[in-house]
């Protein structure tokens, strides 16, 4: 009986094979503005603004993104360094711990979320380009009052032009994401400083620090370790995945410098630019804003709306390239290696974002609290699980070779490619997270879901996990590819 082939072509291509320590072209600056790309984004500053809305003072927001910052950057640290330090994208990452097969069963989960968001946030985007077309040739409003599948006929042409923008942006592979983050980074930076500046003008340099009835004591510790976990959590599937961008950094130090000038200092530059947007608007009229595009729809100059409107659209282009469509796309070719690039991978992930129909998901509270917000509980369990088993049972000791092998005396075949024990220990984890993030009873805890998933996860995966094992490392060179 012949042995199976090697790397076997259920496993592997050249998009999810290795990639080679020599000529990686990623490097701090890099890394920076993948965060100050997805940092700014309109999503979190509604998060953000809310916090103001709902009782929130400057220092106490403050404080919430300090803790939520401190946080990330030792959980993304040390996802980061996973990528950097074996050359992997996650869906095959995920194969370590739970096996050649029972890794997609993550992947999956994470790539699925992704496309969904990627729908949205496509979606949120052609309401901006939809407004500002209308601001300038108002005739085009008619064809608002046109509906087809739940969308407007200029809102088709705006989602389906940027849309198409996207897909010939992946259509060039992870160079041409590098280089638009690299480009977009600065330019959100500046306009969201600008917008800034624009209201803290308009309010006189005067801004009010809370509402009118802040929270006190108790409820407002509550709300600021509430509000720090809930950044963890938006963040809680970027950090599984986020060897996919890693993978392509050359050293620790540019992953530790990029994590530290993104997450935490733009963080707390987010947080200062959140309560200058929504304590000046608060001073100016008493209105509470929802995100800097209800700011922008007020600038008189057409030239300035103009140009913020747009940085925007280029803001949510860069969100989604970042969060929303390099997992899918990895998650496609480990699922079909032989059929799918990267290139095509991308074109399918766009196809499924157009035909689910986002702004009707995203008009649905059904899906974004029960759907989404159960599949994101469930993440927290598998990065647990993920974290301690690199970390903590292996000691980074990685068979890289024997992630692309078929073969049943292969490292990670365990049974017929699962791992049982990993599954033993996530299954109850993920139960357990999910009861916590949609029953009503847990509502008060709600918040700490994802927390609550990963750590019991990452305890079970320990008590589980083989004792005394010794495990062997072997570098991938040998089946690399070169980096991009």
């Amino acid at each position: 009986m012949s042995s199976p082939a090697f790397p076997h072509p259920r496993l592997y291509n050249n998009d999810i094979a290795p990639v080679q320590r020599e000529g990686r072209h990623w490097n701090a600056y890099n890394v920076f503005t993948m965060w100050a790309n997805d940092v700014h984004s309109l999503g979190n500053y509604t998060f953000a603004i809310g916090l103001f809305a709902l009782g929130l003072g400057a220092w106490q927001i403050l404080l919430t993104f300090a803790i939520g910052a401190a946080i990330l950057f030792a959980l993304l640290t040390l996802s980061g360094f996973l990528g950097e330090q074996t050359g992997l994208p996650f869906p095959v990452v995920s194969r370590i711990a739970f096996g050649i097969r029972g890794g997609r069963v993550s992947a999956i989960c994470r790539g699925g979320i992704a496309i969904v968001w990627f729908g949205i946030q496509t979606y949120l985007a052609a309401n901006v380009l939809n407004a500002l077309l209308v601001s300038f040739i108002p005739s085009l409003g008619g064809l608002e009052q046109v509906t087809f599948l739940g969308l407007s006929a200029l809102g088709w042409a705006s989602f389906v032009a940027l849309w198409a923008v996207q897909i010939v942006i992946v259509s060039y592979g992870m160079t041409m994401v590098r280089h638009y983050i690299a480009f977009a980074g600065p330019i959100i930076l500046v306009t969201m400083l600008a917008i800034a500046g624009w209201v803290l003008i308009r309010a006189h340099f005067t801004i009010a620090w809370s509402i009118n009835q802040p929270l006190t004591g108790i409820p407002m510790w509550e709300m600021i370790f509430a509000g720090a976990c809930l950044w963890v959590v938006i963040y809680g599937t970027f950090a599984l995945n986020v060897c996919d961008f890693t993978r392509c950094v050359g050293t620790k130090r540019a992953v530790v410098l990029g994590n530290l000038s993104g997450i935490l200092l733009n963080m707390m530059l987010f947080a200062l630019i959140v309560i200058v947007l929504a304590g000046a608007q608060f001073q100016i009229n008493g209105a509470i804003i929802k995100s800097p595009a209800d700011i922008v729809r007020t600038i008189d100059s057409p030239i300035w709306r103009i140009a913020a409107s747009l940085s925007l659209i280029v803001l949510t282009i860069a969100v989604n390239l970042v969060a929303n469509f390099v997992a899918p796309n990895y998650m496609l070719c480990d699922l079909f290696p032989r059929w799918l690039t990267f290139r095509r991978a991308g074109l399918v992930t766009a196809i499924i974002g157009l035909v689910i129909l986002p702004w009707n998901l995203y008009n649905s509270p059904l899906v974004i609290n029960y759907f989404l917000g159960g599949l994101g509980a469930i993440l927290g369990p598998f990065f647990g699980l993920i974290m301690v088993d690199y970390w903590v049972i292996r000691r980074q000791r990685i068979n890289i070779p024997d992630l692309y092998s078929e073969s049943p005396d292969g490292t990670y075949y365990y049974r017929d490619g699962f791992n049982p024990r990993a599954f033993y220990a996530l299954v109850p984890a993920a139960v357990i997270s999910i009861a916590v993030a949609l029953i009503p009873v847990f509502h008060a805890v709600s918040d700490f879901s994802w927390i609550v998933g990963a750590v019991i996860a990452a305890v079970l995966h320990l008590i589980l996990a083989p004792q005394r094992q010794t495990y062997e490392h072997v570098e991938g060179e040998a089946i690399a590819r070169p980096s991009q």
